[in-house]
């Protein structure tokens, strides 16, 4: 499911974000200086993850997580729990249960930027209430335009059916010689082996490519070649959803950012049938085409699937 954002409209130095919740597992809170759901940085706050046992705060969707605590049965599917999160100008980040002072999670961010939103959804399948009480600096100022809703009052009143997904999609660092990251999400197979959806830098770009466990390398595409990688970004956490395009299409809204070019240009990723393969590449929207890394070269398919979210 998507963030629902709200603009944090006030001024202060430090705000604090108060609410109740109730779901059986999975809320999450992020803290973005954008209302766009792929933009970063982004700060997430998973409360109740991992089947309710533990919480931590991620940053830019990427392992490792900047803070953990075990929380065994902190959220309730049959009542509603309490919560506040609190950041400042620093990028202090903390949070902690309604009535208690001391935080369980405490994150300072070394490269601070500027939050001017925040998001709420639940994930994994739950889906529950929320209750925003209070947005306000430290000395209760509320935020201008802030309102009492619950998620489920919001998407009736916009006419929205509940989404759920079955997975939090993360890019985790790896090396050659690593093991798999748990959750790595396979995309295709070639003769020897499942092939893992993978991203890499190369020439000042972020390219999506597939990662080829035989070979403990991944690959990408770029200048008319195949490049390996000893150090690369495997996908996790979600589960894959595959939509055709075809030559002259339009990529689809949900499609999911996999990388950049080193233009900025985003890129998405793609996958390609190609002589008994089913091949991961990049997709180049200003080139109508996805390129494979394939037996030394790179490949350019104008018909494709491209990787979206659900």
């Amino acid at each position: 499911m998507d963030y629902d954002f709200q603009e944090v409209s006030t001024t202060n130095s430090t705000c604090v974000l108060r609410f109740k919740v109730k779901v059986a597992h999975d809320a999450h809170v992020c803290l973005s200086s954008s209302e766009d759901q792929d933009a970063t940085p982004i700060y997430e706050i998973f409360i109740g993850g991992w089947d309710n046992s533990k919480c931590a705060i991620r940053r830019d969707r990427t392992k490792p997580d900047r803070a953990e605590a075990e929380t065994p049965d902190v959220l309730s599917a049959d009542e509603f729990r309490g919560f506040w999160v609190s950041w400042n100008s620093d990028c202090k980040i903390e949070v902690g249960r309604e009535g208690e002072e001391e935080p369980f999670l405490s994150f300072t961010d070394p490269e601070p930027f500027e939050i001017t939103h925040y998001g709420l959804r639940t994930a994994w399948g739950a889906s529950g209430e929320w209750e925003i009480e209070q947005v306000a600096g430290p000395e209760g100022e509320e935020a201008d335009g802030e309102e009492k809703e619950t998620a489920e009052e919001k998407e009736e009143s916009e006419g929205l059916e509940p989404v759920e997904t079955p997975g939090e999609a993360c890019w985790v660092p790896t090396k050659a010689g690593d093991d798999l990251p748990e959750g790595a999400v396979v995309g295709g197979a070639d003769l020897e082996c499942e092939l893992y959806i993978a991203r890499a830098k190369h020439e000042g770009a972020l390219l999506p490519g597939k990662y080829v466990p035989a070979h403990g390398t991944t690959y990408v595409a770029w200048g008319g070649e195949e490049h390996g990688k000893e150090e690369f970004e495997i996908l996790c956490g979600c589960k894959p959803v595959w939509v055709q395009v075809n030559e002259g299409d339009e990529i689809p809204e949900n499609a999911l950012p996999g990388g950049r070019a080193e233009d900025g240009e985003t890129l998405f990723v793609g996958r390609v049938q190609h002589e008994g393969t089913t091949t991961l590449g990049k997709v180049h929207p200003s080139h109508a085409s996805c390129y494979i890394p394939f037996g030394g070269q790179e490949l350019g398919f104008p018909d494709y699937e491209v990787l979206v979210r659900q």
